[in-house]
């Protein structure tokens, strides 16, 4: 069983670009995801309050999900590191499309910590620049809400007609949405690049070891 998670944010990258890599990455892999969950809940709520979640996760067993990066699991390191331990005990693949990294039970630790480190840097970086709109990132739509459901229809060769009778909303607006978003392209298409040889390499060597010399700079000057 392959299913995917994606969980918009909005310090982050949003449900339509994450639905974009996964379904690129794959096409490209001739993998056939047979279940995906589109998260609407607060991206600040704790892994305790998305219940919805923790259900769709727990309820996959020996198969893989697709994320597109860490932080889609939660924007908390503790959570993160929860979420992936329950996963890996029950023998699910966590693809990790952005960095181009699979993880399982036997992985590297080394490999492991420099995700997680790496996540963590993100964070940091994030709290810096929480004022205005992060970059690249697009207006969002009531129909944001369906997209799981759009993208559902999209490859059961449903016409827009019967999207917008099953959504009960406007035929002519829902064909501007998928359109204007390109959906299905994005479910079609391809793109998806595939990443160097030695991104485990890159990505251990991105680990940043704690730098005391501030503080020395402090104590001489003290």
């Amino acid at each position: 069983m392959v299913f995917s998670y994606i969980r918009s944010d909005k310090h982050f990258v949003g449900a339509y670009e994450q639905l974009k890599l996964i379904n690129s990455y794959a096409m490209q892999k001739k993998i056939k995801i047979n279940d995906e969950m589109v998260d609407q809940t607060s991206q600040n709520n704790r892994l305790n309050e998305r219940e919805s979640a923790i259900k769709y996760i727990r309820s996959h067993e020996n198969g893989a999900l697709l994320i597109y990066d860490l932080w889609v699991l939660s924007s908390n390191i503790e959570d993160v590191i929860q979420m992936c331990s329950c996963l890996l005990k029950n023998s699910i693949e966590i693809h990790i499309i952005k960095p181009s990294i699979v993880i399982d039970r036997h992985s590297d630790v080394m490999l492991v910590l420099s995700l997680i480190d790496n996540l963590r840097q993100t964070l940091q970086a994030e709290e810096k620049k929480r004022i205005g709109r992060p970059k690249g990132s697009r207006s969002s739509s009531k129909f944001d809400q369906y997209l799981e459901k759009i993208t559902e229809y999209i490859r059961l060769n449903k016409s827009v007609s019967e999207m917008a009778r099953e959504l009960g909303v406007s035929r002519s607006s829902l064909k501007d949405y998928i359109e204007s978003r390109e959906i299905k392209e994005i479910v079609r298409g391809s793109i998806y690049v595939e990443p160097s040889n030695n991104v485990r390499e890159e990505m251990i060597n991105s680990i940043k070891c704690p730098n005391a010399e501030k503080q020395q700079y402090q104590k001489e000057f003290k």
